[in-house]
């Protein structure tokens, strides 16, 4: 297909989804203009995302028992180190690629150059560091914080939608797929005024994590160990990225080699984290995990529908057992899991003396 104009390829996108029903449409990629600066539809959805996601940690922190001012101070840190390690990372895989001669170069980021997994890698630290000042337990933090992510990344891929970016190779007609190609002009197809049908990646990745966002939060209450959730959300983002990834034509690969860095990365996270899962599962049923793994609420769980009998009440399991803790302090945890455990033994003693 052909379209009249190039209609300032830089700056607009052009977009129909045929197998969709969905005509042809245009996008600009500046959504307005403040102070002679253009503010890109990019930057305003990916910083919706980081709402979203801190809106989210704000739900959990009320049942995970942790303070809004600690949650706000480990929130501008996630934000700040996300930011800077997104860019070093692309910055980093792509020094042969283009030209860092200068500092300003270097922290360019309103030209473009973000990528996911320096962000998840710099925040995690960040809110590692921050716990460890403020004497709270990390694991219960980045539990709240990674459902949260996954819905800014869902939410984010819409600014590569708008960009005209981060799609995938020709969908061949006859792919399973076909019904979901993508026809694209955009300052990144390099096809001129000629449309082409590329895979939507963008969407792809978007929905994937969407329904990872809904079954985590499903599962959310039900889990048995801290850090559980963090390793829900390794294994499904790195298993779905590892195979999107391999659909994109502008992967970032290991110098010297054909491997995509984003493949490597999330096959690593899935199976790394499938391992963490099977074990912490394992150990948990055993009996054997740390204090600092326990599972305390500030909430109590929903109430038992009426005429369902509450049989947690008459067992209780390493979830509901522990009492409260009111700000999530890692000490406290551990005195009261020693505390309990001591009364479990005087009690299993006097039903040996009756």
């Amino acid at each position: 297909m052909f379209v009249s104009s190039t209609m300032a390829l830089a700056k607009t996108t052009i977009i129909e989804f045929p197998g969709l029903g969905i005509e042809q449409f245009s996008i600009d990629r500046v959504a307005f203009s403040l102070f002679g600066k253009p503010i890109y539809w990019y930057g305003i959805i990916i910083m919706f995302g980081i709402i979203a996601a801190f809106v989210h940690a704000l739900y959990r922190a009320k049942q995970e028992g942790v303070k809004s001012d600690d949650l706000m101070d480990v929130g501008l840190a996630v934000v700040v180190s996300g930011i800077i390690g997104a860019r070093a990372y692309y910055v980093l895989t792509t020094l042969d690629q283009f030209d860092y001669s200068s500092f300003l170069k270097v922290i360019a980021i309103w030209d473009g150059g973000l990528a996911i997994y320096g962000g998840v890698i710099a925040g995690a630290a960040a809110v590692v560091v921050t716990c460890l000042i403020k004497k709270i337990n990390s694991l219960r933090l980045l539990d709240m914080i990674a459902p949260g992510v996954m819905l800014a990344q869902s939410i984010g891929r819409w600014g590569n939608f708008c960009n005209g970016e981060a799609f995938g190779y020709e969908v061949a007609e006859g792919s399973f797929l076909y019904p979901f190609r993508m026809g694209l002009i955009s300052h990144y197809t390099n096809t001129g005024d000629v449309m082409h049908y590329y895979h939507p990646t963008f969407l792809y990745e978007s929905v994937w994590n969407l329904v990872g966002f809904v079954i985590i939060t499903l599962l959310y209450r039900k889990k048995k160990f801290q850090g559980q959730i963090l390793l829900y959300y390794l294994t499904w983002y790195g298993f779905g990225r590892f195979f999107i990834e391999g659909l994109r034509t502008d992967s970032l690969y290991i110098p010297g080699t054909s491997l995509r860095i984003s493949q490597v990365v999330g096959i690593v996270c899935f199976v790394l984290g499938a391992a963490a899962l099977i074990v912490g599962l394992i150990l948990q049923k055993k009996g054997k995990l740390p204090a600092i793994f326990a599972v305390t609420w500030a909430e109590p769980a929903p109430a038992v529908a009426e005429g369902v009998a509450d049989t947690t009440a008459e067992a209780p399991t390493q979830e509901n057992e522990a009492t409260p803790v009111a700000d999530g302090d890692t000490a406290a945890q551990e005195e009261q899991v020693e505390e309990q455990q001591e009364n479990r033994t005087e009690e299993n003693s006097n039903n040996g003396d009756e």
